[in-house]
């Protein structure tokens, strides 16, 4: 899914006021983390995610693991905070036109 920046801009409005929904553990990212982050879009479609890390490099390798696995668009990185973003059938977030 390709998005503007006029929507990308909209959708982290909307986050900003977000919580994260999920913080990954000690463990890192396991098939039960993925899962419960597909289930977090399918419901909320823009979430946030929390990857606690003290290495960029192993913190960046995560994220872009999360966004691949899941096919949502990532928004932007705070800190340790990802937000991502997938539209899912029910279109309970409406975004506007390009």
């Amino acid at each position: 899914m390709n998005l503007s920046t006029k929507q990308k801009q909209y959708l982290k409005g909307l986050a900003h006021s977000l919580k994260p929904v999920l913080q990954l553990g000690a463990n890192g990212l396991t098939e039960g983390v993925l899962l419960e982050i597909d289930n977090a879009l399918t419901f909320h479609e823009l979430i946030k995610v929390k990857v606690p890390s003290e290495d960029r490099e192993q913190k960046a390798l995560v994220m872009d693991a999360i966004i691949r696995e899941t096919g949502a668009v990532k928004l932007q990185v705070i800190g340790h905070v990802l937000v991502m973003y997938r539209q899912s059938e029910d279109k309970k977030i409406q975004i506007p036109k390009k």
